[in-house]
């Protein structure tokens, strides 16, 4: 059985001031370092040998304090990065929703119909990341390892829809929390992603 410990990196200013981060690097805020430790104490049970992560500085830290309370190593996977959020990087989510309330609905009921100005298409995200999902997937298939994945949202609910092959729902949700909160994904043994 696949056993993949999908991992939110804890909160950044950006977070408590309801930002969107896209791929801008802003680092872990007190509170997030603390986050992130709890839940590492949280997974003390699981056997985790890597821990995977974006390339943003969040996840990176979040990586590294994972590891040295693992004893693991950490590997960083560049097709982990956050989704491109293009211009409304660095807007408050209720900028957005009150600026341009069609694109926000339209975000949150369909958001593969949307592209963020100057940003990236969910649809070319979910392709980068299922091409690395796809290597930790085989080789974590028949272990008793976890395969440990740090990122933050809403890259976090892509690889969680690739893995579990749902639809991916309103990512404004996904933006407004969950830092610093994991969740242990459990698969049964399959051919491939789709």
């Amino acid at each position: 059985m696949l056993r993949v410990a999908l991992i939110r990196p804890g909160c950044t200013d950006y977070d408590l001031q309801g930002r969107i981060r896209g791929v801008l690097n802003v680092p872990l805020s007190d509170r997030g370092v603390e986050q992130v430790q709890h839940a590492a104490h949280e997974m003390a049970d699981l056997s985790i040998d890597v821990v995977y992560c974006g390339p943003c500085q969040p996840a990176q830290q979040a990586a590294e304090i994972i590891a040295k309370i693992h004893m693991a190593k950490v590997k960083r996977i560049d097709k982990f990065r956050n989704l491109d959020a293009g211009l409304w990087q660095g807007k408050l989510i209720t900028e957005v929703k009150q600026n341009q309330p069609k694109v926000y609905r339209q975000w949150q009921e369909n958001p593969d119909s949307i592209c963020p100005p100057e940003g990236e298409m969910l649809a070319d995200a979910r392709t980068r990341v299922r091409s690395a999902l796809e290597k930790i997937c085989k080789k974590y298939q028949n272990s008793t390892k976890v395969a440990a994945i740090v990122t933050p949202e809403p890259i976090a609910s892509v690889i969680r829809c690739e893995l579990l092959h749902h639809v991916i729902g309103d990512l404004w949700k996904a933006e407004e929390g969950n830092c610093g909160g994991w969740e242990l994904i459990e698969i049964a043994p399959q051919p491939a992603l789709r």
